[in-house]
């Protein structure tokens, strides 16, 4: 008996010892090695989630963001960030980079309100920020208090024009680019459409920027038909998924949380992304065409006119309406294959009303992008450079509305058959995208 216990006694001592051991290298033993949970950080990788969309929520705010540009014509400022902030709820942010792959600093945030608002709640701003040291920063992103980055849900802005340079001209990819600011409410009239993009053409524009919330379904095959060519560069616009858009241009008088659709961001957008890839940017509605009288295309007539203005870097070009009666409009002009083609002919358009320059009278622009800071629909809001307000005898605006609230007698109007004079070179590449887009009968 004496034996048995012996051995049990052992094999007591032997697990005490063994307990005893193993508590001892539980206890010796670092955190880094013990089996826990490492607590919740913001990893040092970026950016994790690349912001695709054109309107982008800026998190813990009413703000929406739209693009981020390399802006370095203010002094100690480096980076652009265009967005429609509301204007009731504006804070301080800051500015947090992506380094080339690393995260980098904070830098305070310059928050610049446009002052066109036309009294609705939401307004363009820009948010200018300044670049950390030894930064190599590919993309950019807003935070509402300083050091506290939470990478996993934060937005990230990629940052273009990073190699703009106001002298390279000769580098530039385009001479002319139309930004046409917005399509919406299931917009269809295809035929003035085409005629005014086939206009242009002629005229010598390289590419048209459409920012597009909605349009009608035989509009979308001619812009789809046009986008394959490399003419057109649509932009989703999905404005009506984030506000109450206004169909007009004053709070007052239409409600609304946003002018027009965002149309003053959309200009603002156009100009920075054409910035570095465009000598001149148009800014107009698809109704209106930016006509020259004394030249056949845009090119002749602003080589003359920056020569004759060499400081100048935004051209006014007044407005001229050429109204749909009192004359008899034939819908499908001089082809009766467009009388399956939405839209009306403006071609029929002959008869142009006379501005009132006694009062008040809106212009559209021709504008040198990297002369431009920040712009309106009628005149640029900040610049570098000069305002030439070109007479109407050498370019004015051709404007077809599809209605006008007032209807002037016709000995009032006079006639202008200044589109006449390109229907011969019009109509062969106006029936061929017709034709591609399978809207010709």
């Amino acid at each position: 008996m004496d034996k048995p216990k012996r051995v049990r006694g052992k094999f007591f001592f032997l697990f005490i010892a063994i307990l005893i051991f193993i508590l001892c290298f539980t206890v010796r033993t670092p955190r880094t090695y013990r089996i826990i949970p490492p607590p919740h950080r913001a990893p040092k990788t970026c950016p994790l989630q690349i912001s695709e969309r054109s309107i982008t929520p800026l998190n813990n705010t009413k703000h929406l963001l739209v693009s981020a540009y390399m802006d370095q014509r203010v002094n100690g400022l480096d980076v652009r960030i265009i967005g429609m902030f509301k204007r009731d709820s504006i804070q301080k942010l800051h500015c947090v980079f992506c380094c080339a792959g690393q995260l980098g600093g904070t830098t305070p945030g310059t928050i610049l309100e446009h002052t066109d608002n036309f009294g609705f709640p939401y307004v363009t701003t820009d948010v200018m920020c300044q670049i950390p040291p030894n930064c190599n920063a590919t993309h950019v992103s807003l935070m509402t208090q300083p050091g506290k980055v939470w990478l996993v849900d934060q937005p990230w802005l990629p940052i273009r024009n990073k190699k703009t340079n106001g002298t390279e001209k000769d580098k530039l990819q385009f001479n002319f680019t139309v930004c046409i600011s917005n399509l919406f409410g299931n917009y269809n009239n295809v035929l003035q459409f085409a005629q005014t993009l086939e206009m242009y053409r002629l005229l010598g524009v390289d590419r048209v920027v459409i920012y597009n919330t909605s349009c009608g379904p035989d509009l979308d095959r001619l812009l789809q038909t046009y986008s394959r060519e490399g003419f057109v560069e649509m932009v989703p616009w999905p404005i009506d998924q984030h506000l109450n858009p206004s169909r007009g241009w004053l709070f007052s008088l239409s409600g609304g949380d946003v002018h027009y659709f965002g149309q003053l961001t959309t200009l603002n957008e156009c100009v920075y992304r054409s910035m570095d890839r465009s000598r001149y940017v148009l800014l107009n509605d698809i109704d209106e065409i930016i006509m020259p009288y004394k030249h056949n295309n845009l090119t002749s007539l602003m080589d003359v006119l920056q020569q004759q203005h060499p400081n100048k870097g935004v051209f006014l070009i007044e407005n001229h309406i050429f109204p749909k009666k009192p004359f008899n409009e034939s819908k499908w002009g001089p082809l009766p294959r467009w009388r399956g083609v939405p839209g009306f002919n403006i071609l029929d358009r002959i008869y142009k009303e006379e501005p009132d320059r006694t009062i008040y009278h809106p212009h559209k622009m021709i504008v040198q992008p990297r002369m431009v800071q920040q712009t309106s629909v009628h005149e640029v809001l900040q610049m570098i450079g000069q305002v030439f307000k070109v007479p109407p005898d050498v370019c004015r605006i051709i404007h077809s509305p599809i209605s006008t609230p007032t209807q002037r007698p016709l000995e009032q109007l006079h006639v202008d058959t200044r589109l006449r004079d390109f229907t011969e070179q019009l109509l062969p590449g106006l029936n061929k995208v017709l034709r591609k887009a399978g809207l010709l009968i």
